[in-house]
């Protein structure tokens, strides 16, 4: 796996994560701080944030608090859900590429 085709991931998972509302909106110019590995842990913060919030939604349903609707709680089920695939997807490329990498001749 390509360093290329690893940004290509990160840059999905940003559009993703902003299209979902997950990640806090950042301005596109300003450079990345700490690089890959301040990405990653970002990105999964985002993933952690996104599930936590959904079962604390679901949960406020079920107890049948008001102003909280099942199909809000569906969508955001969804979302949570999608982000953590993704994230998942994203490890195994990692893993993927490690392997590759581990595997050249020295």
């Amino acid at each position: 796996m390509s360093i290329s085709a690893i940004e290509s991931v990160l840059q999905q998972m940003r559009v993703t994560a902003l299209q979902t509302g997950i990640a806090p909106r950042v301005a596109e110019a300003s450079a990345p701080q700490g690089g890959f590995a301040a990405e990653l842990k970002r990105s999964l913060e985002g993933i952690s944030a996104a599930q936590n919030g959904a079962s604390a939604q679901a949960e406020a349903f079920e107890l049948g608090k008001p102003g909280v609707a099942l199909n809000d709680v569906m969508v955001d089920m969804q979302k949570a859900g999608l982000a953590f695939q993704t994230g998942l997807q994203v490890r195994n490329r990692l893993v993927q590429a490690y392997q590759e990498v581990m595997s050249l001749p020295a």
